[in-house]
């Protein structure tokens, strides 16, 4: 039986192999955006831009509470469940 549902399937082969792809890149893409050093890095930039007057006050606790958020889940290990959602 597994062998004619992979005939009869053979013509969807391209659309699972982009699903695929699609599930890589998109678990690659949650991997660097919860990791530690990516998120550390822009909470510097954050700063950097406080600092220079370049944004005001809320404008950084605001951001600074998103990127603390995202450190927390990278940190958790909760990042990248393969489903394109976190833990």
């Amino acid at each position: 039986m597994g062998l004619i549902s992979e005939v009869l399937l053979l013509p969807f082969a391209p659309v699972r192999g982009s699903g695929w792809v699609i599930k890589q890149v998109l678990s690659e893409a949650e991997r660097l955006y919860y990791d530690p050093a990516t998120v550390r890095a822009e909470l510097g930039q954050l700063e950097e831009q406080l600092e220079a007057g370049e944004i005001d006050e809320e404008t950084f606790d605001r951001q600074e509470d998103e990127l603390l958020d995202r450190l927390e889940i990278g940190l958790r290990g909760g990042a990248g469940t393969g489903d394109g959602t976190t833990r």
